[in-house]
């Protein structure tokens, strides 16, 4: 799978070719700290006194840089994937190495801090209903309301913390929420969702 950049991504990375190779390492593990602790204008503001350019463009580098790894990464493309990639900005042949040689050595790092930005989602544990009916009440002798109460218990996080959800609706309404629960399941299974799903991996 080739990455595909834009205009503005290829700009940003246009940079790198004016600098050493060397540089450009140091530009990786900007971008890296920049991952995990956020961005530090200071940190810029010595790289561009050093190579006697603007902070901004000191700033576009990195941000483009760490952009490519992190694509790179989030889709765990091969190196010859990464490689053609490179390649189409026409970067020379030592650069492209040392660009390689980032990927490689990083991957699984950002990949493991991708995966701690991920917020955690509830995940379904155990579900208990009830069906009541109310037959009649002291005004009406022949009422029929009849009202599901579920629980629903939800596992929050990896230690197995759980908490429980109690819902209560008419038997209308529950069919509906059903339909459109079976109708989600179904757009999943379609091609389309697929493909979008396999790009978000």
């Amino acid at each position: 799978m080739l990455l595909v950049l834009t205009e503005e991504h290829r700009e940003h990375l246009s940079m790198l070719p004016q600098v050493e190779p060397s540089v450009v390492g140091e530009f990786g593990r900007i971008a890296l700290e920049f991952l995990r602790r956020g961005t530090s204008p200071k940190i810029y503001e010595g790289a561009a006194r050093k190579l006697g350019v603007s902070v901004e463009a000191v700033q576009q580098g990195v941000e483009g840089l760490m952009f490519l790894l992190m694509e790179s990464s989030k889709h765990t493309i091969s190196e010859v994937d990464f490689m053609d990639s490179v390649l189409i900005l026409g970067f020379g042949e030592e650069l492209n190495q040392v660009l390689l040689q980032l990927y490689q050595d990083n991957q699984v790092q950002i990949r493991r801090i991708l995966s701690q930005l991920i917020p955690s989602q509830p995940a379904f544990h155990q579900l208990e209903w009830r069906l009541d009916v109310q037959l009649a009440s002291r005004s009406l002798r022949q009422r029929l309301v009849p009202t599901v109460t579920m629980r629903l218990m939800l596992s929050e996080n990896e230690e197995g913390q759980r908490s429980t959800r109690v819902l209560q609706t008419d038997p209308s309404t529950l069919l509906h929420l059903i339909s459109t629960l079976e109708a989600a399941l179904a757009a999943v299974k379609t091609s389309h969702s697929r493909r979008i799903l396999r790009n978000i991996k």
